[in-house]
């Protein structure tokens, strides 16, 4: 069983637009994961929220998460 289980327990979404709320949800999960401290998670986002390379590389990771959740919803067909 995973952390993620009582936050995250399915993929599938009724519309692509829940599908995108979903995993925008995923990739800041990932990211409090990863970076457990929260005072530094909130120390960078100044850096990020003016960086647009890293600004396009979250959306990135947002984008390859929807594709994941698009395909475990047959692409809503």
């Amino acid at each position: 069983m995973s952390v993620f289980d009582d936050v995250i327990p399915t993929l599938i979404t009724a519309t692509p637009a829940e599908g995108r709320e979903l995993a925008i949800m995923i990739a800041r999960k990932t990211i409090g994961a990863i970076q457990t401290d929260a005072d530094v998670r909130g120390s960078l986002r100044d850096d990020y929220a003016r960086d647009t390379a890293q600004l396009i590389s979250s959306a990135h990771v947002v984008a390859v998460e929807f594709q994941t959740i698009a395909a475990a919803n047959n692409y809503w067909r």
